[in-house]
């Protein structure tokens, strides 16, 4: 394989890692239902995509084809993901969620009545 093919799909899916990486930490660690929404659909699609290129490119380069299974894949991704985000913050919208859900007390199992603050906790 050419070692510039080779590097750039390197490149690609190290771009790719990072940015499901950074969108998964997203959706875990920011505050607000529409602050953790950005995760999974800015930041994953656009690292899944790049992973996917790579994997494109990988596939045509040893001669498989271009891969109709990671265009269809990539396209219903790009197509999917806006699409869902937005009928998520539709819904909390209109529910009015403001902020994260409480979090589970650890003593008893369930879920404590106080409200996180600004960072979280």
């Amino acid at each position: 394989m050419n070692a510039a093919l080779e590097y750039l799909l390197a490149a690609l899916l190290l771009i790719g890692s990072g940015f499901v990486l950074v969108g998964s930490l997203g959706l875990v660690k920011l505050s607000d239902f529409f602050k953790r929404l950005h995760g999974p659909t800015k930041a994953t699609t656009l690292g899944v995509g790049c992973i996917l290129l790579a994997s494109i490119g990988y596939h045509a380069w040893i001669g498989d084809g271009l891969g109709l299974r990671e265009i269809l894949v990539t396209l219903f991704l790009f197509i999917t993901a806006p699409v869902s985000a937005h009928l998520m913050s539709l819904a909390a919208l209109k529910i009015g969620l403001q902020r994260r859900p409480p979090r589970p007390d650890a003593e008893t199992g369930g879920v404590s009545g106080r409200e996180p603050d600004e960072a979280g906790h």
